[in-house]
């Protein structure tokens, strides 16, 4: 159980909880990855409502960060998410 500790212990809802360890199981060495909202909310059965409150709750607590990535016509592409392993 070491490895999610932090999140386990935190006061967050199981919504946010999944999409951590769904984000987390996809960063790269520098911790980071791009899955877009449609893609979580399909691959954890969840409304891309939920996927887009849990991001939030995570963004909030301090667990993640998000970055908009951009096309180069300037069309907005899926985000960046770096997770925040300090805590």
């Amino acid at each position: 159980m070491g490895y999610f500790n932090s999140i386990y212990a935190a006061d967050l809802p199981h919504r946010a909880v999944a999409v951590y360890m769904y984000l987390k199981d996809r960063t790269n060495k520098d911790g980071v990855c791009w899955p877009s909202i449609k893609t979580i909310a399909r691959e954890l059965h969840l409304s891309r409502a939920t996927v887009q409150r849990a991001l939030n709750d995570l963004c909030a607590a301090g667990y993640l960060s998000k970055k908009n990535r951009w096309r180069e016509n300037g069309g907005c592409t899926s985000n960046l998410y770096k997770i925040c392993d300090s805590l």
